[in-house]
């Protein structure tokens, strides 16, 4: 650790986030390197740091790595001292060829970003409902894709399985092939028989598709419940279901202010449309960036309102007389839907 103490002028702290510790620096407005130092990542570590700092200077503005994952714990304790947190994006490939990489390096780099100004986001608030939402998201999603390999598996292992027992599954339904096999009962004494063995794989990967279809129901109910009651303005738009609307919140976050427009929300989402123009072409393209997931859950609502609500009919029958493809309807639609979508969180969220 090194230290230039200078207790009463105004700082910038820089901190480069990891899983067990955190690393440190700390800028003086003129620029000047004041001290380095690493920090347990723990309740007593970000302690330490915070003081650390406030010993040296009057805390301007801090920044903080990936303020979403390691260094959540980290901006949710800065954030409940009323500090000014920015959010730093870790440095770029020609930073770290240029300066090297270390932490002490990465941390004075995400102080430097916040002086100049380049870093100004500010990060999620994770004390609410919506991080509640969010925690719930990833068990009900990681659920999903297990039942989803579970399906994949069992039909898998159903059409090497021996004839008595691929014949009897092999024309059922996915739903009815489960119930089936679960009732098999093997003889675990003669397992290595290949159709005793089939019989216990079988029966397993059925069970394993049942617990996880009684852990996706019962998230969803939660679910249901937590979204209806935080956004209801959106929840009642067209086609936008429980898992789009908790996507569309949780990419949002509980401070929604810290969006300037409406526009920023769509870049994040990856709905706000690039140039893509050449010589006498005019045209614009999709936006291949942003949150994926939030991409997605705006994708299926523009999908099921083209299938099924009488205005984005019409108004892709139109825009179709008018020479544009379907890709440039449904970018078009995400658009509109971002903007909607913020519209209405607005006013389920500030209003609150």
């Amino acid at each position: 650790m090194t230290t230039t103490l200078t207790p009463t002028q105004t700082i910038i702290v820089g901190v480069d986030t990891h899983q067990r510790t955190h690393h440190a620096a700390v800028l003086g407005v003129d620029g000047a390197l004041l001290a380095s130092g690493e920090f347990p990542a723990t309740a007593h570590g970000h302690t330490a740091l915070l003081d650390w700092a406030a010993g040296l200077g009057v805390i301007d503005r801090i920044g903080v790595e990936s303020t979403g994952s390691y260094g959540a714990g980290l901006t949710r304790h800065l954030l409940l001292a009323g500090l000014d947190v920015i959010e730093v994006n870790r440095p770029d490939k020609t930073t770290r060829a240029r300066d090297g990489k270390s932490d002490p390096i990465d941390a004075e780099a995400a102080a430097r970003a916040v002086l100049s100004g380049r870093a100004t986001a500010r990060p999620k608030i994770t004390t609410g409902v919506v991080e509640a939402i969010r925690m719930l998201m990833v068990a009900h999603d990681s659920a999903v894709k297990a039942r989803t390999a579970a399906y994949s598996q069992l039909r898998d292992v159903t059409t090497t399985a021996p004839a008595e027992l691929h014949d009897t599954l092999i024309a059922l339904t996915a739903t009815m092939r489960v119930r089936k096999v679960v009732a098999l009962r093997p003889d675990t004494t003669r397992l290595t028989d290949p159709t005793q063995a089939a019989k216990l794989a079988l029966r397993t990967l059925g069970r394993r598709i049942q617990t996880l279809t009684d852990e996706i129901t019962a998230t969803n109910k939660t679910l249901d419940r937590l979204v209806a009651d935080t956004v209801p303005t959106l929840i009642a738009r067209p086609q936008i279901g429980t898992l789009t609307a908790a996507q569309l919140l949780v990419t949002a976050g509980q401070n929604l202010n810290r969006f300037r427009t409406e526009a920023a929300f769509a870049k994040l989402t990856g709905a706000a449309p690039l140039p893509a123009s050449s010589g006498k072409t005019r045209r614009m393209r999709l936006n291949r960036g942003g949150d994926r997931q939030a991409n997605r859950a705006l994708y299926l609502i523009a999908i099921g309102r083209l299938a099924s609500d009488p205005d984005t009919i019409a108004y892709a029958t139109r825009r179709t007389r008018e020479g544009l493809t379907r890709r440039d309807i449904i970018r078009c639609l995400k658009r509109a839907i971002a903007r909607e979508t913020y519209n209405a969180l607005r006013t389920d969220l500030l209003s609150t």
